[in-house]
């Protein structure tokens, strides 16, 4: 549809702010359905007994509800375990990185020392550096140090990167010094002045920041497959790979495994949604 004939749809909308609101719920709500579609399928497939979920013609609604199938995945594989695992692995990473990101930022943002600029330009310029190309020579150094297969070797080489710093250096640039200074003729120290006054000031940022980062290692599939060997340290994005593997194509207990790794995910939202709102709309992330 060209630019021409949308402009009497445009005339019509900016006149009309009420029609213009409508549209834009409508609009939300057809992406919103569209999104939800695959999550609603994966959970109604968890629902059906074997024999359904592995027809030529699947249905997708349940001509009968199998709610054994949830015990039935926790005995094929230690699914309990493996959902500790993850929390492990992603809250340490989370924990490490906020406070790692937290005073590179404060550096950054407030610390005058030589080749700042430049520092921090090369610092942001790893962003460009592709996961998947640091892998190998991670893998090596974490060998070496007989890092394989355990839990610093799996948290230790995430809990530092670039994006977090460089969210959390806006975020204190926003920041009036008037604050700090003012804390500074206190009596306040410089640690004392980031910890009391500039960390609190930033709660919603470092929050957004921590959801992003645990959302993020809860999924992480590369870096626990190549470096987790055992039951002790594998996660569920792992778990669930070697439940293909040890129990063939079951999709009615695979989906039934993924629904139950999703839903601490999906609680974490819920219990963290208003400071997630809140720092990306200061932060800069909402299009400001």
């Amino acid at each position: 549809m060209t630019t021409e004939a949308l402009a009497p749809l445009r005339r019509s909308l900016a006149g009309n702010p009420v029609a213009t609101r409508k549209l834009v719920v409508f609009g939300c709500f057809v992406v919103t359905a569209v999104t939800l579609v695959p999550v609603v399928m994966m959970v109604l497939v968890a629902f059906q007994s074997d024999a359904e979920s592995m027809a030529a013609r699947p249905s997708f609604w349940p001509s009968s509800w199998h709610p054994e199938n949830l015990t039935r995945a926790f005995d094929l594989v230690p699914l309990g375990r493996y959902l500790l695992n993850t929390i492990i692995f992603a809250a340490g990473t989370t924990l490490l990185e906020t406070v790692t990101a937290a005073l590179a930022a404060y550096a950054f943002a407030r610390l005058n020392f030589p080749g700042r600029s430049w520092l921090f330009g090369i610092y942001l310029a790893t962003l460009m550096i592709p996961s998947q190309v640091t892998l190998i020579p991670q893998f090596v150094l974490v060998a070496k140090l007989h890092g394989i297969d355990t839990w610093p070797g799996m948290i230790l080489p995430h809990a530092f990167t670039a994006l977090g710093v460089f969210l959390l250096r806006q975020f204190f640039l926003g920041i009036p010094r008037d604050y700090e200074e003012a804390a500074r003729l206190d009596g306040a120290n410089r640690w004392q002045a980031f910890t009391r006054v500039i960390v609190p000031l930033a709660i919603p940022a470092i929050a957004t920041l921590a959801v992003f980062k645990f959302i993020g290692q809860w999924n992480n599939l590369l870096w626990p497959l190549v470096i987790s060997n055992s039951d002790s340290t594998r996660t569920a994005a792992v778990g669930l790979q070697v439940f293909q593997d040890t129990n063939g194509t079951q999709w009615n207990l695979l989906l039934m495994a993924a629904t139950i790794t999703t839903v601490p995910l999906i609680v974490l939202f819920f219990l963290t949604q208003r400071w997630f709102v809140k720092g990306i709309t200061m932060s800069g992330l909402g299009g400001r």
